[in-house]
Formats: structure tokens, sequence, C-alpha cells
């Protein structure tokens, strides 16, 4: 996958398909995954609280959660669906490798006779790897984050 687009697009099918541990293998080393509590107005996840600020440590915990049979917030399943817009390059250094990108979104996500509705913008920040695209970063930037939240089982 040489297009960053695309393979933003493959990191959400992936969510979507339930296939967790070939989505974390898309991180980097140091990668992170955060939803600001203030969305886009929140300069960093240090400053104030956030929805979720986590590094690989804590992703791989929250996928084994995910895929442990005992997990009883899974009875029945979580599913998602992520609807895409089409991404586009905010940022680009081609020194380092690394591209942002800024991708507006819908997310639904189901388990048994509820259903959330979110929306807000992924910004992914990427690197080029020998093997393709990592993800560096990867922050949701809800609409009206500060509204109180459903409990939300999966990635957003």
């Amino acid at each position: 996958m040489n297009d960053p687009r695309d393979f933003i697009a493959h990191e959400a099918a992936l969510l979507d398909e339930r296939r967790f541990d070939d989505w974390l293998a898309l991180f980097t080393d140091d990668g992170h995954y955060w939803v600001p509590l203030l969305g886009a107005a929140q300069a960093d996840p240090f400053s104030h609280n956030s929805l979720a600020y986590e590094d690989r440590l804590l992703l791989q915990l929250r996928v084994d959660r995910l895929k442990n049979p005992r997990a009883h917030s899974q009875h029945p399943a979580s599913h998602s669906q992520h609807v895409l817009q089409p991404s586009r390059v905010a940022d680009e250094d081609a020194a380092s490798g690394e591209v942002l990108l800024h991708t507006p979104f819908i997310y639904i996500e189901a388990r048994g006779e509820s259903q959330v509705l979110l929306s807000g913008t992924a910004r992914h920040r990427l690197v080029r790897t020998p093997s393709g695209w990592a993800i560096r970063q990867k922050r949701i930037d809800l609409l009206n984050a500060g509204r109180a939240l459903p409990a939300i089982q999966l990635f957003i």
C-alpha cells in the first residue's frame, strides 16, 4: 500500500472485521491511540484528561480483553462500522518519512439491541517503514467530545 489514504481505509476495515491483532500490528513500537476529552481544542494528552491515551502495552491489554471469552461486556459481542470521508494530507515531512492525515468519519458501534453513533475526525500520524506505513499516533477528535458518552467497547 503506497498511498497512505488506502492504509487508513485498510485500518478501519480491520477494526470492522474484528481483526484486532492485525490492527494492533499497524502501530509502531512507540505508537499511541489518543481520544482527547476536549476534542480538537486539546493540544496534548498531558495538560488535560483524555477519554483514552494508550500506548502499545495498553492497546495490547485491551485487544486481549476483547478476545477473552470471559469478557462479560462482550456478551453479545460488539461490532463496528466506520464510514470514512476521503482522507486529506494535512502535513508531510519527506525527511522523516512522516505524514499526517485527517479523515472525517461516522462511527457506529452495535451490541445487542443498542447502537452508538459518533462522528469526528481521525488524525493519523503515519511513518514509512521498510514494510510499509505504520501508525505512530492515532488521534480521534470526537464532535462534541465533552458531552456525556455511552460506554465505547471497541476502537473508534
